[in-house]
């Protein structure tokens, strides 16, 4: 999994992705894209370490991106800018809503509601540039060839070419069959959409409410968006200190859970992603996939080859698992059943694949 950052500059979007990596800020002001991973907490697997004593345990992870900063005028189909974005899996657009004299909004006021729609608008532009050359592009295949499949992306490119013209994000305007016809032109607007308001450190108690409290009501019932508010400059200082210490400070201030894990689970939940869990005594890991992965497919996230060679899948839900205090018990409580290819697995599976080969 895959997340661009994206901002207007002095957002606080670099120290947000610092904060998701665990990478030091940037030194000397220097404008680069900046990549990172960050192991997705989960609880499910710490708790199956202590049965197994693996010599390895792995998390699961997401890389962060951090391009430049949005600028106006970027919404050119060819702008270098936005590379970093289409190839992502989904956008984490940092809003700001912090004031600072001494760093102070480029437009001279903190308003989310406006930078939002300034980003927003960038990305319709730049989309719609794509889609009107494609366009002008098929128009001359058509003529030449006919192909049905050609005749089809017209139609599909023209109405995204209509709904752009009247600012409808394309996440909101085509089908998912329409917009899997399209993906190929990584249109920005396409993309699944994380937005994150960046808060003053004395707003904490704002953290857990929705987009309306901060004048971003259009954000209110969209399809393709999760809406975060946190303080990056608050989970900045939090990383500096022990776990018992940041555990204290958070609760001082009100914060129930750190900004990564509210991230990661947005955006788990923006992408339908879920976890499943090998575990054993070498090692204990966690899975990414897609929520309705049958168990061959999730075979093929571990190895091709025991996809290829999917025989069974034996499979238990981890609290089971922990109840029983092994795979053996668990076996013994017939809580450990033998699934078929088709089986979809499930949020916190722990699973072990009988292959051949």
């Amino acid at each position: 999994m895959e997340i661009s950052l994206c901002g207007l500059p002095h957002s606080g979007k670099t120290t947000l992705w610092s904060i998701l990596t665990g990478t030091a800020l940037p030194e000397g002001g220097k404008v680069e894209t900046r990549r990172g991973i960050a192991k997705v907490p989960d609880a499910r697997l710490d708790r199956m370490v202590p049965l197994f004593k693996p010599k390895k345990t792995t998390h699961a992870t997401v890389t962060y991106v951090d391009p430049a900063p949005m600028e106006k005028g970027a919404g050119k189909a060819d702008n270098p800018l936005l590379a970093p974005l289409r190839t992502a899996d989904a956008l984490l657009l940092v809003l700001r809503a912090w004031d600072d004299p001494s760093d102070p909004h480029p437009d001279g006021s903190v308003d989310p509601a406006r930078d939002l729609s300034l980003v927003e608008t960038e990305f319709l532009l730049a989309d719609l540039d794509v889609a009107q050359r494609r366009l002008e592009r098929l128009e001359a295949v058509i003529k030449k060839a006919g192909k049905d499949e050609d005749k089809r992306e017209h139609e599909i490119l023209t109405r995204a070419v209509q709904k752009l013209e009247k600012e409808v994000p394309l996440r909101a305007a085509l089908s998912e069959d329409e917009l899997r016809a399209v993906r190929s032109y990584a249109f920005l607007t396409a993309k699944p959409l994380l937005v994150a308001v960046n808060l003053d450190e004395d707003r904490t108690g704002e953290i857990g409410q929705g987009p309306e409290a901060f004048g971003l009501d259009s954000l209110v019932g969209r399809p393709g968006t999760e809406f975060v508010a946190l303080s990056a400059k608050i989970e900045r200082e939090i990383a500096s200190l022990s776990p018992d210490d940041a555990a204290a400070f958070r609760a001082d201030l009100g914060i129930t859970e750190p900004a990564l894990e509210r991230l990661i689970r947005a955006s788990y939940h923006l992408l339908g992603y879920i976890s499943f869990l090998t575990v054993g005594d070498d090692e204990c890991r966690a899975w990414s996939i897609r929520a309705g992965t049958p168990a061959r497919g999730a075979a093929g996230a571990v190895h091709s080859d025991i996809e290829k060679g999917f025989i069974r899948a034996e499979v238990v839900p981890w609290d089971k698992l922990l109840e029983a205090g092994s795979l053996a018990a668990a076996r013994e409580k017939a809580w450990l059943r033998l699934e078929g290819k088709e089986y979809v697995v499930q949020d916190g599976d722990v699973v072990h694949f009988r292959h051949s080969g």
